[in-house]
C-alpha cells in the first residue's frame, strides 16, 4: 500500500492508503505502485486516478508537483476536484472567458496570457471528467 496525500491551497483533498496512483505529468501519465523509486515530478492539468480496495477514484487536477518517497506520495496541486464537485456551467464559463482572453493575446502581458492558458487547461480537464461520467 501507498500513503497518498493530495493537497490544494484550500484543503487536504485525500489522505489515506491506496494501492496505486496515476498522475498527469509533463512527460505523460505515470503510475506509482508500492516500492516505487523516489522522484519529484511536475503535475499538469488532467486526471489524478487512484485505486483503493479495487475502487477507482478520478479527480480533475491542476498544476503542481508530486513527491514520491518510499511508500509515500504527496501531491500538491492548485486543483483536485472529484466529478461530483465540478459545476459544468461554471467551468464552461471559465473556459469561455479563458478562450476570449487568449484571442486578445496582443493586449495581454505574458503573465496574463499564461494565466489564461492555465485556466483553459484546468477547465478542459474538469469538463473531460464531467462529460465522460455522463456518457457511462
Amino acid at each position: 500500500m501507498l500513503h497518498l496525500q493530495i493537497i490544494t491551497p484550500e484543503k487536504t483533498v485525500f489522505d489515506d492508503e491506496v494501492e496505486q496512483i496515476t498522475l498527469p505529468t509533463t512527460t505523460g501519465q505515470i503510475t506509482v505502485l508500492p516500492h516505487h523509486t523516489d522522484l519529484i515530478t511536475q503535475v499538469e492539468p488532467g486526471e489524478i486516478i487512484f485505486k483503493k480496495h479495487q475502487k477507482e477514484t478520478i479527480l480533475a487536477s491542476g498544476f503542481g508537483f508530486a513527491q514520491v518517497a518510499k511508500d509515500n506520495v504527496k501531491v500538491l496541486v492548485d486543483l483536485a476536484a472529484p466529478e461530483e464537485e465540478i459545476e459544468e456551467r461554471k467551468i464552461e464559463e471559465a473556459k469561455r472567458q479563458a478562450e476570449e482572453a487568449l484571442k486578445q493575446k496582443h493586449l495581454l502581458s505574458e503573465e496574463e496570457y499564461a494565466t489564461a492558458a492555465a485556466n483553459l487547461q484546468k477547465a478542459l480537464a474538469q469538463l473531460k471528467i464531467k462529460r465522460r461520467h455522463r456518457r457511462i
